[in-house]
């Protein structure tokens, strides 16, 4: 990931480009992440089977011909019990709101529940273009597809229906070809070669958080988060990474360790193989687990993910 280019941030050819915000909203693991990864062709959001895995607003810019669509990845919508959640879900429907066209992602195989239909009912309010997308298609039969999204633009009408395979990429160039067609005429608000705006460091959290997840899936809390304190660019090329996993409660943190430390060794070993491949060079990963009572309460680490602390 590049910060460089030379094109710069607002470059604009001789002939008219298009440039806008795509906000992909759904219920938790409906696809939004992967379908972002998909279309940029690169990791800029984790993906991991834990609901609720995406915390703030991440953007993935992608290119088609001369158009730039900047994809905003948020949080799963859902009904929030904490303070955490109650954060996601706003940061969530603040993005569809700041957007230019709203993408509903839903997975077919789950269909029309309670849980679609509370959001169809709050996006009706918002005056945007809105697109469906069926994800998962690969799983369920067409008959299935073509009733569902009847049902769906029964409920609120779209200005289109697209059916794709996220994680495969089934139609997903129908997709982008849509929306690239859809943004409004101005320049490009990133240099060609961006493919996120995330700041590395917080990737790299990202990177490590996704680790952590997938090791411990069942066993670690959600309220659990990863912050990179130290990044340091060696002579040889190489990049030493401190970050500390935040754990609420003594008993979070043995289950983080393992037993002699094998599990922290696992999930650094994986984060590493990770960080070394986006950052093409040696990655010395240092990871420590401490534990912040409370951290949910603290408008200090919601400011860390890039959200908004509730009140």
């Amino acid at each position: 990931m590049s910060d460089t280019s030379s094109h710069e941030a607002g470059f604009q050819p001789d002939h008219k480009t298009r440039c806008g915000y795509v906000a992909l909203i759904g219920a938790p693991n409906a696809g939004k992440s992967t379908l972002v990864n998909q279309i940029v062709g690169s990791k800029v959001s984790i993906v991991t089977h834990k609901v609720q895995t995406t915390r703030s607003l991440i953007r993935g810019i992608a290119l088609k011909d001369e158009n730039q669509v900047i994809f905003v990845d948020t949080p799963g919508i859902f009904a929030p019990k904490r303070r955490l959640e109650t954060a996601m879900v706003n940061a969530a429907w603040g993005g569809a709101r700041d957007a230019d066209v709203i993408g509903m992602i839903v997975d077919a195989r789950k269909g029309l529940n309670e849980q679609i239909e509370t959001i169809l009912d709050r996006l009706a309010d918002i005056k945007l273009p809105k697109v469906l997308i069926l994800n998962k298609i690969d799983l369920v039969k067409r008959d299935t597809l073509l009733a569902l999204a009847q049902e769906i633009n029964e409920r609120l009408t779209f200005d289109e229906t697209f059916m794709v395979s996220a994680l495969n990429g089934d139609h997903i160039n129908d997709l982008l070809d849509y929306f690239s067609e859809h943004m409004p005429e101005g320049p490009w608000l990133y240099p060609e070669d961006m493919i996120s705006d995330l700041p590395m460091r917080q990737l790299a959290s990202e990177i490590t958080r996704e680790k952590v997840f997938l090791r411990l899936h069942q066993e670690l809390p959600y309220a659990s988060t990863v912050e990179t304190e130290k990044w340091e660019q060696k002579k040889d090329g190489s990049v030493r990474i401190e970050q500390v996993i935040y754990v609420e409660r003594d008993n979070q943190k043995m289950i983080v360790l393992g037993k002699g430390g094998a599990t922290i060794k696992a999930i650094s070993m994986a984060a590493r193989k990770e960080l070394s491949e986006l950052l093409e060079a040696n990655v010395h990963l240092f990871l420590f687990v401490k534990v912040r009572e409370r951290w949910v309460d603290d408008p200090e680490r919601y400011r860390e993910m890039g959200i908004d602390f509730p009140i």
